[in-house]
């Protein structure tokens, strides 16, 4: 008898378990999606494709797609593709969102400064981006690389390539498929940890707190910079997940998250 009430209480606890994983994708809508579609001023970076979410090439707005649930600590399942040449990712612990007019003229051509513009100055506005202008919502946030390590249109950094929290931390080694191939993946966010998991294999276990991101951040932008303070201090701790558009083709599915 108490073997089966072990083996029940087993049963109902991987139930249980199982249950609070909730699936992000229908495999037909944007449903739990913000769909930039309906957007004023509409994008047209985000299409469903095949059953699969999918990011477009070179879309008039690159913008990343929000999931409408935010999360602090979680764990995210789901399966990815890249075109060849593509470059992708996942984004989580969302600082900031600055809309960039790519089109406006500024006082450098350098990306990091034109971002400082955008902070100090103010100049663009999503609703009065004109037909023949581009734009981007630029998200500071945290992000799980996934590209074409072979085939990218420049050498890629270690802390660039598949599964690195990119810019900071490269991954143990490099496991994707080939482009055009789908992959499987898990990001689990606990407090400071982070987990990046390709195709089952854990490829970066580490802090966000580690002063490796202040030296990264420093490196890129600058311990002035607003970039480096949001990274740094990371004073939003719950966010939306975000699927990146980087204006290469690149499809996902069977997405499911739960809270930790």
């Amino acid at each position: 008898m108490k073997r089966i009430l072990i083996a029940a209480a087993i049963c109902l606890s991987a139930a249980f378990a199982q249950s609070q994983w909730k699936s992000l994708f229908d495999g037909k809508s944007f449903a739990g999606w913000r769909d930039v579609r309906t957007l004023q001023v509409p994008g047209n970076g985000w299409t469903i494709e095949d059953g699969a979410i999918h990011s477009t090439s070179k879309p008039w707005i690159n913008e990343d797609l929000f999931s409408l649930g935010e999360y602090t600590d979680f764990e995210l399942e789901f399966e990815w593709k890249v075109s060849p040449r593509g470059n992708s990712g996942v984004k989580y612990r969302l600082q900031d969102a600055v809309f960039l007019n790519e089109s406006l003229p500024r006082p450098s051509k350098k990306f990091e400064d034109t971002l400082r513009d955008e902070y100090e100055r103010h100049p663009s506005d999503r609703a009065k981006l004109k037909p023949n202008e581009h734009g981007q919502l630029y998200t500071v946030a945290f992000e799980f690389q996934l590209i074409d390590d072979n085939n990218y249109s420049y050498k890629l950094k270690d802390n660039q390539q598949t599964g690195a929290l990119y810019s900071f931390i490269k991954p143990s080694q490099l496991v994707s498929k080939k482009p055009g191939e789908w992959n499987t993946a898990k990001l689990v966010v606990k407090g400071d940890h982070v987990e990046h998991w390709v195709n089952g294999v854990k490829v970066v276990d580490a802090s966000l707190k580690s002063p490796v991101i202040a030296e990264g951040a420093k490196a890129r932008w600058g311990d002035t910079h607003p970039v480096y303070k949001l990274l740094t201090e990371q004073p939003k701790k719950k966010s939306p997940i975000l699927l990146q558009n980087h204006g290469d083709e690149a499809w996902f599915r069977n997405l499911r998250v739960r809270s930790l």
